[in-house]
């Protein structure tokens, strides 16, 4: 059984996405992560950001955030999961920071 200490000193050593995958067990087509392998580590992060900020992930929220984030890929692609903002801008999506609107001639 993992431990809280455990997981993060192991997450240290990932570097891939195939090295996630397979410390957390999952099997995967190759050919899925190839094309995909970003779009599923962003996924991955945002999946586990969703979490509550009072308590680590466990490890076997770990591995269901990147079960999540993997099926996404597979059932889909890049273009329309949108995880980075390139895709989001190229489909009209777009965030402005409300401190960034102001009236012009005002500082």
């Amino acid at each position: 059984m993992n431990t809280e200490r455990d997981l993060q000193r192991d997450m240290v050593d990932l570097e891939s996405a195939e090295d996630f995958l397979e410390y957390f067990g999952i099997e995967y087509d190759p050919k899925v992560v190839i094309v995909n392998r970003l779009h599923v580590l962003q996924r991955f992060h945002d999946y586990l950001g969703r979490h509550p900020a009072a308590a680590s992930p466990s490890y076997a929220e770990h591995r269901e955030c990147l079960v999540r984030a993997y099926a996404d890929f597979v059932r889909s692609d890049a273009i329309t999961e949108k995880v980075f903002r390139v895709h989001q801008r190229a489909s009209g999506i777009a965030f402005v920071p409300l401190s960034s609107i102001g009236r012009a001639g005002r500082e």
